[in-house]
């Protein structure tokens, strides 16, 4: 499966405009939040409506300058995972929502436990490992190449790693900071930062069903010309 990565488009319409190819060769497409540019809230609407007439097959969740209360729009659309499990091909998706307190200036901040709430689903099946699970979480996790910025501090969240040690889902999209596009790992689950749409940034995410399990067997970062 060929998955389009995608986050922070932050009411970039054109940028989506030029991945109409991208479209047409994805699978599904993968969105980590933040469909508003920062501080003009009304722009999230247009974003959703260009998104879900690109492709039929979409999983998202809110970043931390989409309204709380935008959930209700992309759960009308029906491409919504935050706090809630999805299945596709073999796959189940689950999303985190938000982005950790920072600066209050941006709608939707949230505190590390309120981040690591959306996944509850997972914690309550028990502890097994979930090798067929992608989470989005527009936080990243702490301590990898997605969560540093500009002076190289690592301002990811503590909890969402632990999730990801304990768990060992297969892949993990995650986005809000820019400057901080990358690709690594945590065990054995890929974790991917596309870097923003607003900046002509997205990634691809390829998985294949090996007998009982699912394994990623590529992913890659790409920039729009």
């Amino acid at each position: 499966m060929h998955f389009l990565v995608l986050s922070d488009i932050h009411g970039n319409l054109e940028g989506l405009d030029k991945l109409d190819d991208c479209f047409k060769q994805a699978d599904a497409v993968l969105f980590a939040g933040d469909f508003a540019r920062f501080e003009h809230e009304e722009t999230g609407l247009p974003v959703l409506e260009k998104l879900c007439s690109k492709h039929d097959t979409i999983f998202s969740v809110l970043g931390n300058c989409d309204n709380p209360e935008f959930i209700t729009e992309i759960e009308k659309k029906d491409i919504s995972v935050q706090k809630s499990l999805a299945n596709y091909e073999g796959l189940s998706f689950i999303g985190s929502g938000g982005g950790s307190k920072f600066t209050g200036t941006t709608p939707f901040e949230r505190t590390d436990e309120e981040l690591d709430s959306d996944l509850e689903l997972i914690k309550e099946q028990g502890d097994q490992e979930w090798n067929n699970l992608i989470v989005l979480m527009h936080n990243p996790p702490k301590d990898t190449k997605c969560d540093a910025i500009a002076n190289g501090m690592h301002v990811g969240s503590p909890l969402l790693r632990e999730f990801i040690e304990k768990y060992k889902p297969l892949a993990v999209i995650t986005g809000h900071i820019h400057e901080s596009a990358g690709i690594d790992t945590i065990g054995n689950t890929t974790v991917i930062n596309p870097g923003a749409l607003l900046e002509n940034n997205y990634a691809w995410l390829d998985v294949e069903k090996q007998e009982d399990s699912f394994k990623v067997t590529k992913a890659t970062l790409e920039h729009l010309n």
